[in-house]
């Protein structure tokens, strides 16, 4: 499993790299030389913000934690998501194992991670929501509205299947466990039981809830204005309407391709399908697709050189410590034994 994302990802730049050679590499630099480093440095500085914004929606399901830590940990967490050969899974481990070197306690990392990303799994359900209102309203006879509205339906549902999970499902594994016998329950429920209740608390405090849900939706639709100021950069006047609806049909063809690293390729070639039905020149749409990933590497790299610093440092200080002399059979503490492997590794 651990190869399938490499591949996928190699699959993608072969894709990405024949559709620049098909539509002519000339004619894709045209639009972003017109973009120039202005524009470039405006469409970074609109994602920085808007990192810093979910970087605060995840801080507010956190109280006591300063936001520093929450964006510190948004910024790896997108790093990883967008550059790592991992799937966006392996960029929200990333962002927990931030916030945890900054001292947020590894259970709360876990449980508030789970939960703004559930917040922000809505917030996009209702960006593409918004996205498929504007594009009925622009193009009532698009073919394909019907499918996009099911899609929707669909993914609504298992949306609300997952946070029933974290509400419910706990209660369910640990009867299953008990099932299993007493030395798997012993492994399992205390950091089930401690996970449970982290998650219970952050849904208990419902205004920090709906604001998480709230910024989410808000950088949703502001996330916009990056393709938009792109497109006008270069030459190219659609409507903030027509963009959104571009932009909100990608994201949600990105989440279903969440396997692919960064969807390398499926972006690609899903601007260009979307594209043609407003307007937008192929060579346009690779050279927005272009722009958005020199954008991820910009930001991206020096996140995780940062962030691998800091982790070297952690590593280097523990190996240089004294070891302690422990009584016969006492545990490690560095180790942890009980509870979910990710809060384990997290610590």
């Amino acid at each position: 499993m651990k190869l399938f994302p490499v591949l996928a990802a190699l699959v993608g730049l072969a894709l990405m790299t024949a559709l620049v050679a098909h539509f002519g590499v000339g004619a894709v630099i045209r639009p972003l030389v017109a973009v120039g480093w202005t524009g470039f440095a405006a469409i970074c500085l609109i994602h920085l913000a808007l990192i810093a914004v979910m970087g605060i929606a995840w801080g507010v399901l956190m109280p006591g934690t300063p936001l520093w830590v929450a964006v510190w940990g948004r910024l790896v967490r997108d790093a990883g998501s967008d550059l790592l050969p991992l799937s966006q899974v392996g960029g929200y481990v990333l962002g927990a194992r931030a916030v945890t070197l900054a001292g947020v306690a590894a259970t709360t990392a876990t449980a508030s991670t789970i939960v703004d990303v559930t917040l922000e799994l809505f917030g996009q359900l209702a960006y593409t929501a918004l996205g498929l209102f504007y594009l009925i309203h622009l193009e009532p006879d698009a073919a394909i509205a019907t499918p996009i509205a099911v899609g929707l339906a669909t993914a609504g549902l298992l949306a609300a299947g997952f946070l029933v999970f974290q509400r419910r499902g706990f209660d369910l594994l640990d009867r299953f466990a008990r099932l299993l016998g007493r030395g798997w329950t012993d492994k399992t429920a205390a950091g089930a039981a401690a996970l449970h209740a982290a998650l219970t608390a952050i849904y208990r405090r419902r205004a920090g809830v709906f604001s998480g849900f709230i910024l989410h939706l808000a950088c949703w639709i502001a996330s916009t204005l990056e393709a938009w100021v792109a497109l006008r950069f270069a030459g190219v006047s659609l409507g903030f309407a027509t963009v959104l609806v571009i932009e909100s049909l990608l994201y949600a063809a990105r989440s279903v391709a969440f396997a692919v690293p960064n969807a390398v390729g499926v972006q690609e070639g899903v601007y260009i399908l979307l594209g043609a039905g407003f307007g937008l020149t192929p060579e346009t749409a690779l050279a927005l697709s272009l722009l958005k990933r020199a954008r991820d590497l910009t930001i991206g790299l020096p996140a995780l050189a940062a962030w691998q610093l800091l982790e070297g440092g952690r590593l280097w200080r523990r190996i240089a410590a004294p070891e302690r002399v422990r009584p016969a059979g006492q545990q490690n503490p560095g180790r942890n034994d009980r509870g979910f492997s990710l809060v384990s590794w997290l610590r």
